[in-house]
């Protein structure tokens, strides 16, 4: 299954400021979070964020804060019960997601998702966590569970779909 722009949003979890230093190629899962977000951005697909405790955390790094949309303070772990699903746009059945920590945050969000009847795939250049075992096995039981394991560079062109796109030099120099 192909995801499809029109239908996708973009969900990052947790790169918090204070929280990326400690997690394995922390710099990297921000660079490829910002990189997903712009081109989010040039194509017109929402971005939401989360913030685990952020009064205690911290808040995202500056620049994935600016990509987003909106971005929702949690304490579950999961960022459902603290009203993610009713943020969701409407009718967009695809979610996106990376961040962190993969086998905490985001997996847990990811799985209810899944469970709530959305499409989601991971993006596994674009999540982390403090130790990178945790992290391998967390997008294997992912997977497992439904969701599609996916890199930056698979999205974009997935979202775009041909070399015709209005975005496609805008985006191959993103990705390059």
């Amino acid at each position: 299954m192909l995801m499809k722009s029109e239908q996708s949003t973009l969900l990052l979890i947790d790169v918090q400021e204070k929280l990326m230093p400690a997690i394995a190629h922390g710099q990297e899962v921000i660079n490829q979070c910002v990189i997903l977000a712009t081109i989010a951005g040039l194509l017109d697909i929402p971005v939401l964020a989360t913030e685990q405790l952020p009064e205690k955390l911290g808040s995202n790094v500056g620049v994935v804060k600016e990509l987003c949309h909106q971005t929702l303070a949690k304490y579950h772990f999961d960022a459902c019960p603290d009203g993610l699903v009713e943020n969701l746009p409407e009718g967009r059945q695809h979610v996106i997601i990376a961040g962190c920590e993969t086998h905490v945050c985001m997996m847990q969000t990811a799985l209810s998702l899944i469970d709530a009847g959305y499409k989601v795939w991971v993006v596994a250049d674009a999540t982390g966590s403090r130790n990178e075992f945790d992290r391998d096995v967390a997008l294997d039981r992912l997977s497992d569970s439904g969701a599609r394991i996916v890199t930056t560079e698979m999205v974009a062109f997935e979202w775009m779909r041909h070399c015709k796109h209005s975005a496609f030099r805008d985006v191959q120099m993103l990705i390059k």
